[in-house]
């Protein structure tokens, strides 16, 4: 296990949640509800915090009634703030969070209960509203033009997970995630803050594996640890100057349009 996940446990994906919520909220206080979200442009600021609140919510049901199955999102209770009012939206907010990371926290993270993935448990479910939350932190962030800043073990726990989902989305046949292949080929993440956060991705005849290294690759992702996450996320573009992206460009380009699940 990476030292620097090693030790998150699920008490700090529940504490993750509230504070990453917390500072979603204060994020979109004041801002422009109505504005694009440039890095999920389907969406506006609004319907961005909407997505997290149900994501939380719907998560909570899950933990709250021991679901053995999925459980249809209209099914879930007081899944939108009920107003256009912002205060209505903040509070909706935090009272979602602090319900499911209550779940959460009651269950522990033994608790068999559905999930979509390749782990039924209750502790699947608090890393992954951790880290959605997360990175929804980020796309907020970058629509309302505000600070962002991640623990180092939290950014290298969100990559690692990120890796484990294309990793599944490929197994179960997801058309872009399928096309990760080819062999010979490699991309090294080379955190250049953190000790020790390195990851390679070697692609093969018939997918992809990753390990944490430090080996030559066809091409190098290096920046701080924050900003590789959101480029390998999707949230900040590659050619952004935060990062340098050193070989095969196009290799990495290959990787970012075709990571994806769902």
């Amino acid at each position: 296990m990476n030292p620097l996940t090693q030790d998150l446990a699920h008490d700090r994906y529940c504490d993750e949640i509230i504070a990453r919520t917390d500072a979603l909220r204060a994020t979109v206080r004041g801002a422009d509800l109505g504005a694009t979200v440039p890095t999920c442009p389907d969406w506006t600021l609004r319907e961005l915090a909407h997505h997290v609140g149900q994501a939380h919510r719907w998560v909570g049901e899950i933990v709250r009634t021991r679901a053995t199955e999925v459980v249809p999102p209209e099914q879930v209770p007081h899944s939108t703030p009920g107003s256009d009012d912002p205060a209505a939206l903040d509070a909706w907010l935090a009272e979602g969070a602090a319900g499911t990371v209550g779940a959460l926290r009651a269950a522990g993270p033994e608790q068999k209960v559905w999930s979509w993935a390749w782990e039924g448990s209750t502790g699947f479910w608090a890393r992954r509203m951790a880290h959605e939350t997360i990175v929804h932190h980020a796309d907020a962030a970058l629509t309302a033009g505000t600070g962002y800043e991640v623990a180092p073990e939290l950014a290298a726990d969100t990559i690692e997970e990120w890796l484990e989902i294309v990793a599944f989305a490929q197994g179960a046949g997801d058309k872009e995630a399928a096309g990760l292949t080819g062999a010979g080929r490699s991309i090294h993440l080379h955190a250049t803050d953190v000790p020790d956060a390195e990851w390679l991705i070697e692609l093969g005849k018939e997918g992809f594996t990753w390990r944490r290294a430090h080996e030559k690759a066809t091409v190098a992702l290096r920046g701080p640890l924050t900003d590789v996450m959101l480029v390998f996320y999707r949230r900040l573009a590659a050619d952004s100057g935060r990062v340098e992206v050193l070989g095969d460009a196009e290799l990495l380009d290959f990787w970012l349009e075709r990571a994806t699940f769902g």
